[in-house]
């Protein structure tokens, strides 16, 4: 029989060594694989009567570095942020900068018309327009006899 010391702060030490691991956010591809991002750009989401618009902010990404994709109703924007070379004469104290792949997903609504979706790029900032289609209306009809 071993004798094991209980540490009453082992769980909070790895509490801290959990939130002290830089952040990742999962999704899975098309082919179910699990794809991983190293930041993630925030987006505005807008709706109005003719379209949604998404606005992303990506400053720094190269627009032919950026793959938009609309599939079963799922809006799928990834990218890569570059890292600029760093010489050894510059003495950086701090990078807050964050470089690597983003990878976001958007489930749209069925009247997303997913055959006229554009995006453009400027100034950093990504804005994906998804025009609406038209809504059939919900008719009586008559039952005849």
């Amino acid at each position: 029989m071993s004798l094991t010391r209980y540490n009453p702060w082992s769980l909070f030490d790895q509490l801290q060594r959990e939130l002290n691991q830089p952040l990742s956010k999962f999704d899975t591809d098309e082919n179910g694989n699990i794809a991983t991002a190293n930041w993630a750009p925030a987006v505005d989401i807008k709706e109005d009567d003719k379209a949604f618009t998404l606005m992303a902010d990506i400053p720094g990404v190269n627009p032919d570095d950026i793959e938009v994709s609309m599939d079963k109703g799922v809006l799928t924007i990834k990218g890569e942020r570059k890292s600029e070379k760093k010489t050894e004469e510059e003495n950086y104290k701090r990078v807050e900068r964050q470089y690597g792949v983003f990878y976001r997903r958007f489930s749209l609504p069925d009247t997303a018309n997913a055959d006229a979706i554009e995006a453009h790029s400027e100034h950093g900032v990504l804005k994906i327009t998804i025009p609406k289609q038209e809504v059939a209306q919900a008719r009586r009809i008559s039952v005849k006899s």
